[in-house]
């Protein structure tokens, strides 16, 4: 599913990622922990193919057996929208949208027709108890809400892999552990691949793999 060899990254003389070597199969959940500044973001981020590598002899990222690294930025635009998903700490709902309109955007992008995109994204809200909220912008919504919210948006065009950077870090316990407890759900009932940066001990203990970074590594 995922495949990466030799990933570096410097910015300007800082050597942030240091040469990591990654593989993550289908249907797998894993979490990546570390300290802050281990490099745990920026590996998510290059993996993702939101940021790019400090290319090296032997670089490599496979994403699906797709070779990311070879595509140019409208092919890789296009990659990501459709098999990738994204979900951040603070959700980056758009405030002016209602829920319904923000779930849609990705698949609009996608173009995707309306009533398709609307049906789907329908039927996510609900299945992720937000059908009486659809209607509501997000400062209408509690943090849980929104953030459920924006996992509905990740998931809406299918995407085969789900990317998490402090998905429950702005949330209560109960809420945090929902969220966690629906990622394994998520995996379970449509096959998804999540790899999650996260600070929380207890999650990362449940997922199905633990990765640990240090000074731009995984040890």
């Amino acid at each position: 599913m995922i495949l990466a060899k030799n990933i570096h990254k410097f910015y300007d003389q800082l050597h942030v990622l240091k040469g990591v070597d990654l593989h993550i199969k289908k249907g797998e959940i894993v979490a990546i922990v570390g300290a802050s500044g281990a490099g745990k973001t920026t590996l998510l981020h290059i993996i993702g193919t939101l940021d790019k590598a400090t290319i090296q002899n032997d670089t490599q990222l496979l994403i699906n057996n797709e070779d990311v690294l070879q595509m140019n930025d409208k092919k890789l635009s296009q990659f990501r929208n459709t098999n990738l998903g994204f979900i951040f700490q603070f959700h980056q709902l758009l405030p002016e949208f209602t829920a319904l309109e923000n779930v849609c955007i990705p698949a609009f992008i996608a173009k995707k027709s309306k009533s398709t995109t609307e049906t789907e994204a329908k039927r996510l809200l609900d299945y992720l108890g937000l059908a009486h909220r659809m209607n509501h912008k997000p400062s209408e919504l509690s943090g849980g809400e929104q953030q459920r919210v924006a996992v509905a948006r990740a998931l809406i065009n299918q995407p085969a892999i789900i990317f998490a950077d402090e998905p429950s870090g702005n949330l209560d316990t109960v809420a945090a552990e929902n969220l966690h407890q629906l990622f394994f759900k998520l995996r379970d009932e449509f096959g998804q691949t999540f790899v999650i940066v996260t600070h929380n001990e207890d999650f990362a203990n449940m997922a199905d793999r633990k990765l640990i970074m240090s000074d731009g590594n995984i040890i």
